[in-house]
């Protein structure tokens, strides 16, 4: 198994975040949707970065303490592979999310970064978390699955203008 770290990056890091942000087969699952974001790309999922933004929403971001942002780090080569977060939602619960950069996709770092990400989680003092996933989206719902998340509530979105089987999945820590 993979060993891996979180790390909080510092202003100039947000190169990856860019880098990811901006690399359709990293935001492949991210395509399709009607959201009306600023830098959304409809057709890749892509959302712009632009460096001009980066220390605003470092700043943001870091300064809320309902907030946790992190880089997920190989620890024998050092390197950047995805990051993850959570963040207080407007309907009062802890939702999150976990992207790994498409190159590193499929070589095992999920699990190990979401053990890393549940324990500093619980640390932190939350006691629940929540994301929405794609049923089409098997191989990290077997992870969360396997992590204990249970799903809650099932909807259906529109992606391509075609419906869209999604889940409300929750994990008490």
């Amino acid at each position: 198994m993979k060993k891996v770290k979180l790390y909080k990056p510092t202003v100039e890091d947000l190169w990856f975040r860019e880098q990811c942000m901006a690399d359709p087969d990293t935001m492949s699952y991210n395509a399709g949707y009607d959201v009306s974001y600023n830098g959304y790309h409809y057709d890749t999922g892509c959302i712009d970065f632009p460096k001009s933004e980066w220390e605003a929403w470092h700043t943001n971001k870091f300064s809320n303490p309902n907030f946790y942002y992190a880089y997920i780090v190989d620890v024998d080569t050092n390197e950047f592979v995805g990051y993850l977060n959570y963040h207080l939602s407007g309907e009062g619960r802890y939702e999150m999310g976990i992207v790994m950069y498409s190159k590193y996709q499929g070589q095992g770092y999920m699990r190990p970064a979401m053990q890393e990400f549940l324990s500093t989680a619980k640390q932190n003092g939350i006691t629940a978390l929540w994301d929405s996933v794609p049923a089409s989206r098997e191989k990290a719902l077997k992870v969360f699955f396997d992590f204990g998340f249970e799903v809650v509530e099932e909807f259906n979105s529109i992606k391509f203008g075609k419906e869209d089987l999604c889940y409300i999945i929750k994990k008490e820590l």
